[in-house]
């Protein structure tokens, strides 16, 4: 690693929550907490998006210091976007979540070049709540999807059956990282659930945010 590790917070561009007239994005703890967890790590942390510019969020607590350091420091209102990022100088990714991702995080080319390039020169690939909708179309150079045979954690089915989403997500994320050749390792609603394989590490939900960047700092530290 070099001697000032790097990482990259994505997120969803987003904002429409299916017909439900309601709007969405990525879920403000979702990114907050990781970046925390990175700058107390000593990272330097930088964000980017889809369509760039100020992604649209969700799930905000405005009485969460952390969510507002993050909103007011993090440079969250000028995101850059995938396609003009360069991944070299990175040593993770994490995806943070919101139902956001399910629409533009799957097939985006750009979020796959970041991944895959971070990944396959030994750095660290995490995803939290719906975060791993990045992973599910996800391939290696090979050809291979990268979480094939690898345990993961991602917001379950019946997470998405109680907040009332299942019709209108584009797809179930459980189902979908088991269809990409995953395990996907479920906890009890809306507990926290990290799961670590190797340089893959990934949360269940909004609860696992924080523990999801632990995790990343651990296997960084090996």
């Amino acid at each position: 690693m070099v001697d000032m590790t790097r990482a990259l917070i994505a997120l969803t561009s987003h904002s429409k929550l299916g017909d439900t007239g309601r709007e969405t994005g990525y879920y403000v703890g979702e990114a907050a907490e990781p970046w925390e967890v990175f700058r107390a790590a000593g990272y330097d942390v930088d964000l980017v998006s889809v369509a760039g510019g100020q992604p649209p969020i969700d799930g905000r607590d405005e009485n969460d210091k952390t969510q507002n350091d993050f909103l007011a420091t993090a440079g969250v209102e000028n995101t850059p976007k995938a396609a003009d990022v360069d991944p070299a100088p990175y040593d993770v990714i994490l995806f943070a979540g919101g139902h956001g991702t399910m629409w533009d995080f799957p097939d985006d080319p750009d979020l796959a070049r970041l991944a895959r390039s971070i990944y396959e020169r030994g750095g660290v690939v995490a995803a939290v709540c719906h975060g791993p909708s990045a992973l599910v179309n996800l391939r290696l150079s090979d050809g291979s999807h990268l979480i094939a045979g690898k345990r993961v954690a991602g917001f379950t089915n019946d997470e998405e059956a109680a907040v009332g989403l299942t019709d209108q997500v584009p797809f179930l994320l459980a189902d979908k990282l088991t269809e990409a050749g995953a395990q996907h390792v479920p906890a009890p609603n809306f507990t926290e659930q990290v799961v670590v394989d190797g340089r893959v590490v990934t949360g269940q939900n909004p609860q696992s945010a924080r523990a999801t960047a632990d995790a990343v700092v651990k296997v960084i530290q090996g």
